[in-house]
């Protein structure tokens, strides 16, 4: 079927509301005029979604490259709802929850969900504790990690979680593992209208572990693969994405399963080595209760040298010690230095900011 975006389900309910297609454009304009900065954003993305043009333009969060604006196609996202609902078992008359900025693909893509499935949609202000203030259950919810490690004592509120944005630790990880919520970890990018493969986090489809975690599952109809630098390569034709290229470092199971090691652009070059700072701070996590990261320092002898960066204060001898007792790290994934340094800057969904960091301590 072609041009579904051009209806909304007889279900769909806004904030308690139902609009027809045709009611968008009058809902998008009050939102526009008269409410605040949240649902302004929804009401752009309204507005556009109201237009004669059969693609909306967004912003990517450089998953595939440097960040820029690309067209989507209104039915690739309408696709990706549908494929969602399917998947996960969501539809018509149930309920989801809007608490992530109107900024990013997941909000937009919470919209077209509960439009096309026939969601009553719920929106509340994007903060770092989104559950605190609500007091019914939702069918359906996505957050970036940070929301969920402070939402735990309320995900009871939530039946089926979508986590995104970036990797979960494996402490928090652990805390999930009693949650009465379904909660999965998504991988994708706004090329790809959000998710494209999930993993159980918790539930008999989790297998948690420490070290190894299960692998991405992709979703009906997608396909994976990787290029020569063992970065992810997406098939997904009812998206309209054939063959794009990404910038994750993966290890492939099968062209439907693959585990996320890390980015090719964090890669550390240390002696000729390639070290990926996501799978060594994966290995470190168990020993370290501060947050920190591993970063390539300027090496005369060796390019860069690997080095801990812990957030807070601490004893540097003392983590050297438990890291050289650690039976999962490799000699070259030992960091030659321990460094602290007062708080870590975070971008808008909660992931550490390499770049900023890198800038402020190597330079």
């Amino acid at each position: 079927m072609q041009n579904q975006f051009k209806e909304t389900h007889p279900s769909f309910r806004f904030q308690g509301v139902h609009y027809t297609y045709h009611d968008l454009n009058d809902m998008a304009y009050s939102l526009i005029k008269e409410g605040e900065k949240e649902e302004r954003l929804i009401g752009d993305f309204l507005m556009d979604w109201v237009s004669p043009k059969d693609h909306v333009f967004l912003k990517t969060s450089g998953t595939t490259g440097r960040a820029k604006s690309i067209s989507v196609s209104k039915q690739a996202m309408v696709n990706s709802a549908l494929n969602t609902g399917e998947y996960f078992g969501i539809g018509a008359n149930q309920t989801a929850l809007l608490c992530l900025s109107g900024t990013h693909i997941a909000a937009k893509m919470i919209l077209v969900r509960a439009m096309v499935l026939g969601l009553s949609l719920d929106t509340v202000d994007p903060t770092s504790s989104p559950l605190s203030a609500i007091n019914k259950t939702y069918d359906l919810c996505a957050m970036v990690p940070l929301q969920l490690e402070k939402s735990i004592k309320h995900l009871s509120r939530v039946k089926t979680l979508l986590v995104g944005g970036a990797p979960l630790s494996s402490e928090l990880r652990e805390k999930l593992q009693s949650s009465s919520s379904k909660i999965f970890e998504t991988y994708g990018m706004t090329e790809t209208c959000s998710h494209i493969a999930v993993r159980a986090v918790n539930g008999s489809e989790a297998e948690f572990n420490e070290q190894l975690v299960n692998p991405f599952k992709t979703l009906p109809g997608i396909t994976v693969s990787t290029d020569s630098r063992n970065c992810l390569v997406i098939n997904a034709p009812d998206l309209d994405v054939d063959s794009l290229v990404t910038n994750d470092l993966v290890e492939l199971i099968s062209e439907n399963e693959f585990r996320w090691l890390g980015r090719w652009d964090n890669i550390i070059n240390s002696g000729g080595v390639k070290l990926i700072p996501e799978t060594i701070e994966n290995k470190l996590n168990p020993i370290i209760e501060s947050r920190f990261t591993v970063l390539g320092k300027p090496d005369k002898k060796l390019g860069e040298k690997l080095v801990l960066v812990v957030e807070g204060e601490g004893d540097a001898a003392q983590i050297l010690n438990k890291i050289t007792d650690l039976d999962s790290l490799d000699q070259y994934e030992m960091p030659k230095e321990v460094h602290f340094i007062p708080k870590f800057e975070l971008t808008k969904s909660g992931k550490l900011d390499r770049k900023i960091l890198k800038e402020q301590f190597l330079t």
